[in-house]
């Protein structure tokens, strides 16, 4: 994982971005987790909009992201 620290107006998250995220400019989401929340925002894109999920939405997310029909 690639990590950035930032300030904004969620405080200082430390952002993530997976390393299978090439330089080539593609759709890439960076995530920061903190106490009661996991932000995401787009990973070309810092001073945009951040999505705040709750942990326990974000596990659902992942799991249903990961499974046979979503990918096709």
């Amino acid at each position: 994982m690639n990590t950035e620290r930032v300030m904004g107006g969620h405080g200082q998250l430390k952002w993530r971005k997976s390393t299978y995220s090439g330089t080539g400019g593609g759709d890439c989401i960076e995530v920061a987790t903190a106490p009661g929340a996991v932000h995401v925002r787009d990973s070309k894109d810092h001073q945009g909009p951040v999505l705040g999920f709750s942990h326990e939405g974000w596990l659902a997310f992942v799991a249903y992201a990961g499974t046979d029909h979503v990918r096709g």
